[in-house]
């Protein structure tokens, strides 16, 4: 069945017209004919005449209130100017630019709040530490309430599967030290000393240091995550209510695990230095890997081992407790979780870099 043409509606359209600074709409204006008159508009200036309009709805509105800094509008019928100004109160505006002036009293503002903010997150991290030591102690006095599944399984996340990575980058970084010693001992004829620097910098400083590095960034935030996803899901609230301890089921097995693994990450770190200092220097300045080995043990001594075997468990303490607080800190939205997240491996690399600055310092002054 073929419907009469005549039957259907007529379609919508808006009429301009006029020039110089005088113009006419009529017609309607609505949202299936704005396209039309929408450019003529942009290149109208003067007055508006919408005496002539027989519809306006919110699209025509909006459209004429856009034009109405350069178009002083009038002749609208009561409903259509009704309209306009209701669309007009709801239009959206810039947001206003802050004059505030720059003077001392706002910079010692700004560093006061920064101390402040600095001062408490140093006294949340020294509590959430003593919670970590407390819960330690009960699992020495009963050691039933250890989660050795829990342990377990994070020991692996955070020890196993993070060998290949320190080991790539230990290797590595054994090679640039080994290439870049070459060339500048070349000059002096002092090449076999390349194995002691090669040496002292692997065992006593940069092996555990990278390794506590990469270790901060893929498990703090790992940490951050998983606690801070239970906490928006309530999770935790759980917990206690069934009576359950978060510190000793969430925090204790997590920072366990890294007092646990990251000591025997360095070790790895140490020897995968080593090799790729090795196997660089007898490429680049023919040093066998006998000659390597009998210099290492005969210069070397076993203090610059302690050295850096003695950082380890201190920096996987400061990963694990501030991955475990900036997951607690977490919010109810994704949002919050993100923040914290980056925040954790922001704050774990910077205080690991700090404790490595102030064990530097300390041993200096001990002569070790």
């Amino acid at each position: 069945m073929t419907a009469d043409p005549s039957a259907l509606p007529a379609p919508e359209h808006a009429h301009l017209e006029g020039g110089g600074g005088a113009w006419r709409l009529s017609g309607a204006l609505t949202v299936r004919s704005v396209s039309a008159v929408a450019e003529a508009l942009e290149n109208a200036q003067g007055e508006l005449d919408l005496s002539g309009l027989t519809r306006l709805d919110t699209a025509g509105a909006y459209l004429l209130q856009r034009h109405a800094a350069s178009l002083r509008l009038h002749g609208a019928q009561a409903d259509h100017a009704a309209l306009l100004e209701r669309v007009a109160s709801s239009m959206p505006q810039p947001p206003e630019a802050s004059q505030t002036p720059f003077s001392f009293v706002q910079i010692l503002d700004r560093t006061g709040r920064m101390v402040a903010g600095a001062g408490r997150f140093l006294v949340e991290i020294t509590a959430m530490l003593g919670v970590f030591f407390e819960r330690l102690g009960q699992i020495a006095r009963h050691p039933g309430k250890l989660p050795m599944t829990a342990l377990v399984h994070h020991a692996d996340q955070v020890g196993w599967r993070a060998i290949p990575i320190v080991s790539l980058m230990s290797f590595l970084i054994g090679v640039v030290l080994a290439f870049q010693g070459a060339v500048q001992l070349r000059q002096f004829g002092a090449e076999i000393f390349v194995v002691d620097l090669i040496a002292i910098s692997i065992l006593r400083e940069l092996g555990i240091l990278l390794t506590a590095i990469i270790v901060a960034g893929r498990t703090a935030s790992s940490f951050t995550a998983a606690i801070g996803s239970m906490k928006m899901r309530e999770e935790i609230d759980a917990m206690r209510t069934l009576a359950i301890d978060p510190a000793l089921v969430l925090f204790v097995p997590r920072i366990l695990a890294l007092l646990i693994t990251l000591p025997i990450l360095g070790a790895v770190a140490n020897f995968m230095g080593l090799f790729g200092g090795a196997l660089m220097s007898w490429i680049e300045l023919g040093i066998s890997p006998p000659v390597f080995l009998s210099r290492l043990i005969a210069e070397t001594g076993t203090d610059h081992v302690m050295v850096g075997f003695v950082k380890a468990p201190v920096f996987a303490i400061i990963i694990g407790v501030i991955g475990c607080h900036a997951g607690m800190q977490v919010g109810g939205n994704a949002e919050s979780l993100g923040a914290q997240t980056s925040s954790a491996v922001v704050r774990a690399i910077f205080a690991v870099i700090v404790a490595d600055a102030l064990f530097s310092i300390f041993f200096a002054m001990m002569d070790i």
